[in-house]
């Protein structure tokens, strides 16, 4: 047992763990931290967000993928590119990312806990023995904030192996780079691997049971990035199931399809769907149930069933983000102590990290048709920019809705270099109300990505 309960436990180090705990921290209250002693920084810091952003960006500096449109395939850094080269510089970003997180947590006065934690009480969590042999804990705290994630979802009929059949939290376990790979999942994960890997020159197979990919996105921008993946040599197998998957004689990794197809690999990495961890916190002992799929309903304050306890972060569902989750534990602390925050749902930003990015924020073309809301677009080619042009970029597209009568921006899609960051430019004119005109009459740094708005702009009062 403690000296005296805590003001605040936290379950998961995650981002929404994190911020959770360094809110109530910076409003004076007694906080704790538990997570396992090697993830430190949730599944974000080390098979997760950062690690697969930081060994796409290695990808592309050692490809030369960038500098493609100049001096084409012979830009690459270096012949034969293999994981050890991919993984040093992800290792040293985990590495660098878990110290900032420590010294986060050490300067805000967060205690850490090492252990797996159960709920032994509604207030009372048990805090197992961590590596390095401490005993088992009871903390007391009076109120609790769930963040402990999501793994990767597996599937009875696919034997993985961690070897030549992969999730997403594996990849970097292989041993050297596959000359074909087999994805299984077309979502965000299997969609962000399958084209880091064939810019990197493997010959990539997607298999996706929908016959549409990413269907909450802007399709023409989703067209875009198949486009650019199947001049790769990729290949999509759209509307098909997996059935079984086998390893020939030859060790290669076999996918039998419902439909009779077979393909073939060296590696196959099964992405479809994440499940949360909350199976592990003993829920039943306090009577707090979750959805079939491990999922925690909250409410506007992310309070559960049981007021003092919240949930944040991947273990409540959609949009399952570092960003949003870092915002919904914030958000929590200050509810649950009683500090007003913007109570209005925010705007989220998008960010797809496929090898072109897409980012959107705000409706869709589909959403705004279906909702039968007059609107246009506003459109700059990537290819009409100086500053893409001196990038080597041939390959982008920005989109701006807007309504055709009250002029107000209703949604910004991005796709190519830098649509993540670009993104967000739109984003904050869409949530102050702004209109199209704005960007017809702002002036923008010249030469840079950030001009296509301008662009978008005069495009889309031109077809008024």
């Amino acid at each position: 047992m403690t000296d005296s309960p805590f003001d605040l436990i936290v379950i998961g180090s995650g981002p929404a763990g994190q911020k959770g705990a360094i809110q109530a921290a910076k409003l004076a209250k007694r906080v704790a931290i538990i997570d396992r002693k090697d993830v430190v920084g949730g599944v974000c810091v080390h098979t997760g967000t950062i690690p697969s952003k930081t060994m796409r960006e290695a990808i592309l500096y050692f490809s030369g993928f960038r500098q493609r449109a100049f001096y084409g395939k012979n830009s690459a850094v270096k012949e034969g590119i293999s994981m050890e080269d991919l993984a040093f510089r992800v290792r040293a970003v985990m590495a660098r990312e878990v110290e900032v997180i420590r010294a986060q947590l050490t300067r805000n006065r967060v205690s850490l806990f090492c252990g797996s934690a159960r709920f032994v009480g509604p207030h009372s969590v048990e805090v197992g023995g961590g590596e390095d042999g401490t005993p088992v804990q009871r903390l007391e705290g009076e109120h609790i904030l769930i963040a402990c994630g999501t793994r990767p979802a597996h599937h009875p009929e696919i034997p993985i192996d961690g070897v030549r059949v992969l999730d997403s939290d594996q990849v970097l376990q292989l041993t050297q780079v596959p000359r074909e790979l087999i994805v299984v999942g077309g979502g965000v994960v299997g969609l962000e691997y399958a084209s880091m890997f064939s810019a990197l020159g493997v010959k990539v197979t997607v298999v996706e049971r929908r016959p549409q990919l990413l269907e909450f996105a802007d399709q023409e921008l989703v067209d875009g990035l198949c486009y650019v993946m199947r001049n790769q040599g990729a290949i999509f197998r759209l509307g098909e199931a997996v059935e079984a998957v086998e390893t020939d004689p030859r060790g290669r990794v076999v996918a039998r399809l419902e439909s009779g197809k077979q393909v073939r690999g060296d590696v196959l990495l099964y992405s479809v769907g994440r499940q949360t961890n909350i199976d592990m916190l003993g829920l039943d002992t306090i009577g707090l149930g979750a959805d079939p799929r491990g999922r925690l309903t909250v409410n506007e304050h992310f309070q559960t069933e049981i007021p003092h306890i919240y949930a944040a972060g991947d273990v409540i569902g959609f949009p399952a983000l570092a960003s949003t989750s870092m915002e919904q534990g914030r958000r929590a602390s200050c509810h649950m102590f009683g500090v007003a925050s913007n109570g209005s749902k925010p705007v989220f930003p998008y960010g797809i990290y496929t090898v072109p990015e897409i980012s959107m924020v705000g409706a869709t073309e589909q959403e705004l048709t279906a909702s039968k809301i007059p609107y246009e677009v506003g459109q700059a080619r990537f290819a009409e920019l100086a500053k893409a042009q001196m990038m080597g970029v041939d390959t982008g597209l920005l989109k701006v809705l807007f309504h055709r009568d009250t002029l107000k921006i209703l949604g910004v899609h991005a796709f190519g270099e830098n649509a993540a960051e670009i993104v967000h430019i739109g984003q904050v004119a869409l949530e102050l109300g702004g209109t199209i005109e704005y960007f017809r009459d702002a002036s923008f740094n010249y030469p840079t990505l950030a001009e296509a708005y301008k662009v978008a702009g005069l495009d889309g009062c031109n077809r008024l």
